[in-house]
């Protein structure tokens, strides 16, 4: 079974709850099935890593880690903060995401 979530590849997100709280980022992947996001420079980790051809020293990495999406918020395109995400049928039968704070389309 297909969950929607409120949240996509390409989204300028808010993180509100965690470690990272307060951070800003755009979402790289979108992981469904685990409802979780991973977002470019925020919940940071280090990862040691054996030596391979694309590290061939090998040693600490630091890479995103996943963020459960009941923790991020889509940024409004308009106003810059933190909204909500609706739902609506356009005039052409098209399901659209708004943001509920300005009523602006997502794109």
């Amino acid at each position: 079974m297909s969950v929607k979530l409120h949240i996509k590849k390409g989204d300028m997100v808010y993180v509100n709850a965690g470690d990272s709280k307060g951070q800003q980022g755009k979402v790289l992947k979108v992981e469904v099935s685990k409802q979780r996001a991973i977002v470019e420079g925020v919940n940071i980790c280090k990862k040691a890593t054996k030596p391979n051809a694309k590290n061939p020293q090998g040693g600490i990495v630091e890479q995103e880690a996943p963020i459960h999406i009941s923790n991020l918020q889509v940024i409004d395109a308009k106003s810059g903060k933190p909204t909500k995400v609706g739902r609506k049928v356009t005039a052409e039968g098209k399901i659209v995401r708004y943001a509920k704070k300005s009523g602006e389309e997502i794109k």
